[in-house]
């Protein structure tokens, strides 16, 4: 699925526009996001957790030369899925 797939399914369920639901989803999305860069931890419950995690400095390689590469530490975002939808996907 898609984000377009995502909004009509969304306009459809909720009955509302297809713009009112991309408004919602988009919203949804940047909400996030902004949680996250601010060091937050988004937990929606039933679905899951989204947060952020520090990757550590590491060394790697280039596959074309060889060579190393430093690759620097960085913050990544992680998402847990919750119970609930752990059991839907196996379901």
């Amino acid at each position: 699925m898609n984000k377009a797939e995502l909004v009509a399914q969304v306009a459809k369920e909720s009955e509302l526009s297809k713009d009112a639901a991309e408004k919602a989803v988009d919203a949804t999305f940047k909400n996030i996001e902004k949680a996250l860069s601010g060091g937050d931890t988004v937990r929606i419950v039933g679905f899951g957790n989204f947060q952020v995690a520090q990757r550590k400095a590491s060394t790697g390689r280039n596959p074309r030369t060889g060579a190393e590469v430093q690759i620097p530490a960085s913050r990544v975002p992680k998402f847990r899925a919750g119970k609930a939808l752990k059991e839907a996907v196996n379901a």
